[in-house]
């Protein structure tokens, strides 16, 4: 396992990090320590979850799965931000929300830490000097050690970055987004800008959840056990060009004896200012299947073979943006 710098941080990830969205619900408990071990045996650091994952399931199982001295190899981060009620403070980044979450989040964790502590999305309605200020206070009082963004669009968070700068608050280190040869709208300035302010990009959804291994299909239905078969609101995802996309990708990579996903995550690999790519799994053997897109090296011509079937999704809509 490779380690890169989370942006201008002294802080290490993995190339791959665990993505943990599947943790109590797709994946049941037992399934999923065995997923979170098999991570860190193959050295995965980055574990990422968030306090809306499967209703909280995904933090009280991971905090299990960390006992007998495994918190301490890991890189832990959780997000807060989403609604997790239907009460006027129950979501966003004010400082009673935050301050209320991340205290939950340590205890269903069961560490008097994390990593780095991440905003699920921008909250229009708190000022961003009320959220900086609390997250600068967060690292503090050591209950966090780094910050970040997540589904902030560029002048969301360069505005973030300025006030940081002129109030001496710490600032982001990453960004996690939408990322993938199915959605390249970050290429047109959410890119430029992490590169420009060292900040880590974080790709999810770097398979465009699943559409990429070319299983879907819009002629047959969804694999069972899928995730658009298990979860069928997950179908508001797809359309006539991603799914052609999977398809291409699929016998692309058939035709180069290799297998899709390691196309698709060892291109994303090579962007600039990518940090660490999140994969999730539902069981271990998965999970091993993307750990080989480590091994790979992309030439120049299969480069452009991808650039060249996915340019048109540097423009329109991104993939995914979750907002409040």
């Amino acid at each position: 396992m490779n380690y890169r710098n989370l942006g201008k941080s002294g802080l290490k990830v993995s190339e791959l990090g665990l993505g943990t969205n599947s943790f109590g619900k797709r994946a049941d408990q037992e399934t999923s320590i065995r997923i979170l071990h098999t991570a860190i045996d193959r050295g995965i650091n980055f574990i990422d979850t968030a306090n809306i994952y499967a209703g909280t399931a995904s933090e009280r199982i991971i905090g299990q799965g960390l006992q007998g001295g495994k918190r301490q190899q890991v890189v832990l981060t959780t997000k807060a931000g989403l609604p997790m009620g239907e009460g006027p403070n129950d979501r966003g980044s004010s400082r009673y929300h935050l301050e209320r979450e991340l205290d939950q989040s340590l205890k269903r964790l069961q560490t008097d830490y994390v990593d780095l502590y991440q905003i699920h999305t921008f909250d229009p309605y708190t000022p961003l000097e009320e959220t900086l200020r609390t997250l600068d206070d967060m690292v503090r009082s050591g209950k966090v050690r780094y910050i970040g963004a997540s589904n902030y669009a560029a002048w969301e968070l360069m505005k973030a970055l300025s006030i940081s700068d002129q109030f001496n608050l710490n600032r982001y280190v990453s960004l996690q987004t939408s990322y993938s040869l199915a959605d390249r709208t970050p290429e047109q300035e959410v890119v430029p800008l992490c590169l420009d302010q060292g900040l880590g990009i974080i790709p999810y959804f770097p398979l465009a959840g699943g559409i990429l291994t070319g299983k879907y299909s819009d002629k047959q239905p969804s694999p069972s056990g899928s995730r658009a078969d298990t979860d069928p609101s997950f179908q508001r995802f797809f359309n006539t060009q991603r799914l052609n996309l999977g398809e291409v990708l699929r016998l692309y990579a058939q035709n180069r004896s290799t297998e899709p996903t390691t196309l698709a995550l060892a291109w994303l690999l090579k962007r600039p200012a990518v940090a660490t790519v999140i994969v999730g799994a539902t069981h271990a053997d998965q999970l091993e299947s993307n750990l080989n897109s480590l091994d790979y090296v992309i030439s120049d011509e299969v480069d452009a073979r991808l650039d060249e079937m996915s340019r048109s999704n540097k423009n329109g809509e991104p993939f995914a943006s979750y907002r409040i």
